[in-house]
């Protein structure tokens, strides 16, 4: 005997109401169970990865970068985070002249074309160290006595050769690198003594022949405050500008001690160099403690490099900061500093100390 459509109808929905007073889902027979599998898969989506330094630089139209030195290329792990967490490096030793000219007129840019092409496979920025400097200078340059007429051609191949063998491929020269005193005078290198304090002038339009594109640098430590070695570089720049020398940039190398105590004023003395008219970067950055380090020790370091760090931040001129390699693995502050050390913002494991996560919040991270 055949039900009524109306029968059928009832039927149906009486079905229903007890599939669901007992807790089953009344679905089509088409649809697909839904897998515990893939709900986990969905609920548990990889999170984005951390913003690098040199990435969240970037969003402060600034450059976040490491020194590095060629004995470090050997060593694999280092050279993972150098190229991952920084968008700029600086060779360390490689383009001093000590080891870009061996002998007179003779170049040798193997170590510092090995620095230059691990920057460009991993993207990053390159800060040209250093044209003219007292130091690390070869021995047939320092063994000898020269007149003005001997060592000006000598001082304007040596920019010129190493300046035009980098063209378009540094963002910055450190032209003259440390040319005063603390007290303000000029430093009495064989450049100074020889040539007069003219040759910091040549050697700018000099370099600026070699390569027009790269921002042209003075460089110095203990500059990072006003004091009577910023105010002689203050007015030098002033007057080299004012005498249409090529002088776009001054370099704060940033080395600092906590035993000496924090500079006061770095903000308004990055500002009132901006003001003439230059960028500024802090080059060299790295803040050593007498060993052993201890926790008040590394919290005080971590302010340290917040404060520098915000203070470039507060400038537009100031275009980037380097840290005078990123490891306290390979800093150069216990070779010359005995008994001084644990400068720099990774551990010489390779572990984020917390100067590391403070320069990171800075930045936004």
């Amino acid at each position: 005997m055949s039900m009524s459509r109306s029968m059928s109808r009832h039927l149906v929905a009486l079905s229903a109401a007890v599939c669901v007073a007992a807790g089953l889902a009344a679905t089509p027979a088409t649809a697909e169970p839904v897998s515990k599998e893939s709900a986990t898969t969905e609920s548990a989506a990889p999170k984005p990865r951390p913003k690098t330094l040199g990435e969240l630089a970037r969003k402060h139209h600034k450059y976040f970068g490491s020194a590095t030195d060629n004995p470090e290329f050997t060593d694999a792990a280092y050279l993972k985070l150098l190229g991952s967490e920084f968008g700029q490096t600086t060779p360390g030793n490689a383009m001093k002249w000590y080891a870009t000219e061996p002998e007179p007129g003779v170049f040798d840019f193997t170590a510092a074309d090995e620095v230059m092409a691990f920057a460009k496979n991993h993207h990053q920025k390159v800060r040209g160290h250093t044209l003219v400097w007292h130091s690390q200078l070869p021995a047939w340059l320092t063994d000898r006595t020269w007149t003005a007429e001997e060592l000006r051609p000598v001082l304007k191949n040596h920019i010129q050769t190493v300046a035009r063998h980098y063209k378009g491929k540094v963002i910055h020269w450190d032209v003259v690198n440390e040319a005063f005193n603390e007290d303000g005078t000029y430093r009495e290198s064989v450049f100074y003594k020889t040539l007069g304090p003219g040759y910091i002038a040549d050697a700018l339009r000099w370099a600026h022949e070699a390569d027009p594109h790269a921002k042209l640098y003075l460089n110095d430590y203990n500059v990072d405050g006003i004091n009577a070695k910023s105010d002689a570089y203050y007015r030098l720049i002033k007057q080299l500008k004012a005498d249409g020398v090529p002088i776009e940039g001054f370099g704060l190398q940033g080395h600092l001690a906590l035993q000496y105590g924090y500079p006061a004023g770095i903000k308004e003395n990055i500002q009132r160099f901006a003001d003439l008219g230059v960028e500024v970067a802090i080059t060299e950055l790295d803040i050593r403690m007498e060993l052993p380090a201890t926790p008040q020790k590394l919290a005080t370091q971590a302010t340290w490099y917040a404060d520098y760090v915000r203070a470039c931040l507060a400038v537009r001129k100031c275009v980037g900061v380097t840290l005078w390699d990123y490891t306290d693995k390979y800093s150069w502050i216990p070779a010359v500093f005995p008994g001084e050390g644990a400068a720099l913002p990774y551990d010489e494991d390779l572990r984020p100390k917390p100067a590391y996560r403070a320069i990171r919040k800075v930045l936004g991270g």
